[in-house]
């Protein structure tokens, strides 16, 4: 600046300002016009945006409405699983001999307590010697007293009983052992059950009167008899825990040094006519036996779903080449009285079962003679659902009769010497085991060989397929027609409705989707949800209108329905429990409905492949139920599946035990042996090459 005047110098610097603001005018003009292309750019997107999320929700409007349209009603299902489960349903046969019943009843016998109620309980529990405690004495001074008992049925595992005992006893005595069924938080302590035990002991029997689980002082929540599904799930059969706490009440009276052996007699209502006829044939302590409505023949129930009973009725396996019937014969000779109601307001009519239980058993206590010793009454007054006065004197009648007694059948009046529940409360430990309980300890039990690393795991994937196959019962199961009954083609949208008629006599619904413009081989996926095919259509994640989303990006999709799934489930609005009903059926028949339903799949898979694409397909899904069919089609099939994506997934079945999930809301999935077997990661490594992708998880969700 030396030599420069001061008005140059302000010169240069205004010239200098000058060009500094021209290039912020440059830049602010540049800046204002880059915010005009954004602002332009953002209403095109927008623009663009919501008319995409328009047709994709017109899309899926569409989609929804035709995917919501019924294929087959929910009777048809029913009839189709009654033709399907009476075609497997045990057939007595003709009576031969003596001596082959006899071998046979042992064969039946043995398979029953080995194979099927003690499967996967520990030895030691079962084998335990009865441990019982006295906690008090109710001293009536009417000529019998009552002990009040507690005893461990398995460890931690605790019932109640009382035991009503004559106080002026002379030798030995006969022993009955009172059971009861579903009758409420009254438990042992209900009415006609006191009066019954009263009567027994006035006439010189020890009667011993226990708890039904969940009923009384064993009802917890937990203790809910479908829970039972969950020791299945967990390798150990549900069935097994209630014939404990009636054989271990047996072993008791047995070992009683008042009691005479052969003098031991058995009976209950409903559920405790199941555990009369159970426990009756199986062990043959029980030499006299008065089952009251409690059961029926496999023919019985399904002509009547009001006949279908709970999950220990109908467990796992049991109905796999004998039924109620057989175990019926199985009493003979013994001397065995079956009574029940003309108009049941529960279940097992007279009328209805008596030329199953009764008419075709009587040639079997022939054989021995003892047709004299196997009776039925028809029980009218009052004809319902009852142990009441004219069922009690019955009893009386015949227990005297084969204990050599000499009382009257008459009913000895003992209304004022009724208790309150209280009164007879035994008292259970606080933290007394429960169904779920026992399930959760079984399954930290659980051990498994480590899963192979990738690359190494052909030979161990093919011996695991195997295994798999076998704990579902997988058999497959090909298309025997295809009903194409419905189709649409409008505003840019192709379908057709179909009805897949599969070879075991069930069926699998579904409605294939395409694009107008599509063309023909595109990619194929199947779409399932666990509420059924309009669940699925408007489902929404992360990339909008799932369907919608996959037929916009070319696909064409096939949303379907397997058994016990939207229109292929045996719903009905009254009981809500039918499908769940039904899935025990199967389960007790010897097959897995996640077995019939992984059969569905891949014969659908298989079908899509010959009819639309013969690249393997996509299974798109939304929760656990399909999850786990996808999950076992896939390995037991994995090259016909190129990928599943799981939304709302489970990361293990041990969520069915934390949550816990019901066994009416999943019946499915509680599948024998399968988690003592297997878990999530060990069905995808099987699947593989199939790519599995879990999107969510149903774990993040409250438990219960």
């Amino acid at each position: 600046m030396a030599g420069m005047t001061w008005e140059a110098s302000w010169s240069n610097d205004r010239a200098g300002k000058n060009i500094r603001h021209g290039n912020r005018q440059s830049q602010v003009k540049r800046s204002n016009e880059e915010k005009d292309m954004h602002r332009i750019c953002a209403l095109l997107f927008s623009v663009l945006f919501f008319a995409v999320t328009a047709c994709g929700q017109e899309v899926a409007e569409q989609v929804s409405a035709i995917a919501g349209n019924p294929i087959q009603s929910h009777e048809d299902v029913i009839s189709q699983l009654r033709e399907y489960l009476m075609a497997r349903a045990p057939e007595l046969p003709k009576p031969v001999s003596a001596q082959a019943w006899s071998a046979r009843a042992e064969e039946i016998r043995k398979h029953l307590l080995n194979d099927v109620i003690f499967h996967g309980w520990p030895e030691e529990w079962v084998d335990a010697p009865p441990r019982f405690e006295q906690v008090g004495t109710i001293e009536t001074g009417k000529g019998y007293r009552i002990v009040k008992l507690r005893y461990e049925v398995v460890p931690g595992f605790w019932s109640a009983a009382l035991l009503y005992e004559p106080t002026d006893l002379h030798g030995k005595v006969p022993a009955i052992l009172n059971v009861n069924g579903h009758v409420g938080p009254q438990g042992k302590a209900v009415e006609w059950k006191q009066k019954r035990c009263i009567n027994y002991a006035l006439r010189g029997m020890l009667a011993l009167n226990i708890e039904y689980v969940n009923m009384g002082e064993l009802f917890r929540p937990e203790n809910d008899h479908g829970y039972l599904g969950h020791l299945d799930l967990v390798g150990t059969s549900g069935v097994g825990l209630f014939y404990l706490v009636m054989r271990k009440a047996l072993d008791y009276l047995y070992q009683d040094p008042q009691v005479d052996r052969e003098r031991i007699g058995m009976t209950g209502l409903s559920g405790g006519g199941w555990q009369s006829i159970v426990l009756g044939s199986l062990d043959k302590r029980v030499s006299v036996d008065i089952p009251v409505a409690g059961y029926c023949a496999f023919a019985n129930q399904l002509a009547r779903i009001a006949d279908m009973g709970d999950n220990e009725q109908d467990a796992t396996n049991f109905f796999d080449g004998q039924d109620y019937v057989f175990l019926t014969a199985m009493r003979a000779p013994r001397p065995t009285l079956l009574i029940n109601n003309a108009e049941d307001s529960c279940c097992f009519r007279a009328p209805l079962v008596k030329p199953y239980i009764y008419d075709q058993v009587k040639p079997y206590f022939a054989l021995y003679g003892a047709q004299e010793d196997f009776q039925f009454h028809q029980n009218t007054d009052p004809g319902y659902h009852n142990y009441k006065l004219d069922n009690r004197q019955q009893s009386y009648r015949f227990f005297d009769k084969y204990f050599h007694l000499s009382a009257s059948d008459k009913e000895i009046p003992v209304d004022s010497q009724i208790r309150t529940y209280q009164q007879l409360l035994v008292g259970l430990p606080a933290n007394n085991q429960t169904i779920l309980g026992l399930a959760t300890e079984l399954a930290g039990r659980t051990r498994r060989d480590p899963i192979p690393a990738p690359g190494s795991r052909e030979e161990w994937a093919r011996a695991e397929r195997e295994k798999l196959k076998r704990v579902v019962r997988y058999k497959p199961v090909t298309m025997k027609h295809v009903w194409a009954v419905a189709n649409t083609f409008n505003r840019g949208l192709a379908s057709i409705s179909y009805r897949f008629e599969l070879s075991n006599g069930l069926s699998a619904t579904g409605v294939w989707f395409k694009e107008t413009d599509t063309p023909e081989g595109a990619p194929v996926d199947i779409v399932l949800d666990d509420k059924g095919r309009k669940g699925a259509a408007g489902k929404v994640w992360n990339r909008g209108e799932e369907v919608a989303y996959l037929l916009d990006r070319g696909d064409q999709v096939v949303l379907v329905n397997l058994l016990f799934t939207g229109d292929d489930s045996p719903a009905l609005e009254s009981p809500p429990y039918v499908p769940s009903l039904f899935a025990s059926a199967v389960a007790a028949v010897g097959d897995r409905p996640l077995g019939l339903e992984s059969g569905e799949l891949i014969a659908v898979a298989r079908w899509a492949q010959q009819k639309l694409n013969p690249r393997p397909v996509h299974v798109e899904l939304t929760g656990i139920r399909t999850q786990m069919a996808a999950l076992i089609s896939a390995a037991i099939e994995p090259d016909l599946f190129s990928s599943i994506t799981v939304h709302r997934a489970m990361r293990s079945l041990d969520y069915l035990l934390q949550r816990p999930v019901e066994f009416d809301d999943a019946p499915d999935l509680f599948c024998l042996d399968l988690y003592k077997d297997f878990d999530v990661d060990r069905l995808v490594a099987v699947a593989g090459p199939t790519k599995v992708t879990l999107e969510g998880s149903v774990e993040n969700g409250p438990s219960k």
